[in-house]
């Protein structure tokens, strides 16, 4: 676990991103997905929404996943289990550059077949609190074939490029909330993740 953390903070140093497999045991991640599709399946989620405070508002043209948001009082094992190794994550930023992070969020996804979310940031306009985005795929067997990519925009030399990271079981990506443009491609079968955000309060 030290290396994978060593090349997290190596990675966002560098490029403001980072993405690692396997950061989580095998055992514990199909637990997860099986947590996440009942959720699913109980109609547990709802309609995610873009922008914050009264702004807030369903646009399907920019984002149609959907979203259930985790209560740090009322965690079930799994998530809690998730929720202290986020929090490993967090004191080891904060004394590696020294930024204060001093919450987190977070909240399963899903994105059903065709769902998609355009290119944005993480930070919102009027609200800076977010900071360092992370985002663990919880799908198994997942093929290039069926899209759902996570495309990260990089500028080098005024010349834009990306990168497109398929959302397979285990992989797990952290970027720069405030600088890191990326999109999600439209998915071609129900596509399950746990997405969060450490933030500066």
């Amino acid at each position: 676990m030290i290396k994978l953390y060593n090349r997290f903070i190596n990675d966002l140093s560098d490029q403001g991103w980072s993405v690692q497999s396997h950061f989580i045991e095998d055992d514990f991640l199909h637990a997860l997905i099986e947590e996440e599709r009942e959720l699913w399946q109980d109609g547990e989620f709802h309609k995610a929404l873009v922008g914050s405070g009264e702004n807030r508002k369903h646009r399907p043209e920019i984002r149609s996943d959907h979203v259930l948001w985790l209560d740090e009082d009322s965690l079930t094992k799994l998530q809690k289990i998730y929720w202290d190794e986020m929090e490993r994550l967090r004191q080891i930023l904060n004394s590696t550059f020294y930024i204060g992070l001093n919450d987190f969020e977070a909240h399963f996804a899903v994105y059903p077949h065709g769902s998609f979310y355009k290119k944005h940031l993480d930070q919102f306009k009027n609200f800076k609190e977010r900071f360092i985005s992370c985002i663990l795929y919880l799908n198994e067997d997942w093929q290039t074939s069926d899209g759902g990519q996570l495309r990260i925009y990089m500028t080098q030399d005024e010349k834009e490029s990306y990168i497109d990271i398929d959302p397979t079981l285990g992989t797990f990506v952290c970027f720069r909330s405030d600088l890191i443009y990326h999109e999600v491609l439209p998915a071609k079968r129900n596509r399950f993740s746990l997405t969060g955000w450490f933030k500066k309060t």
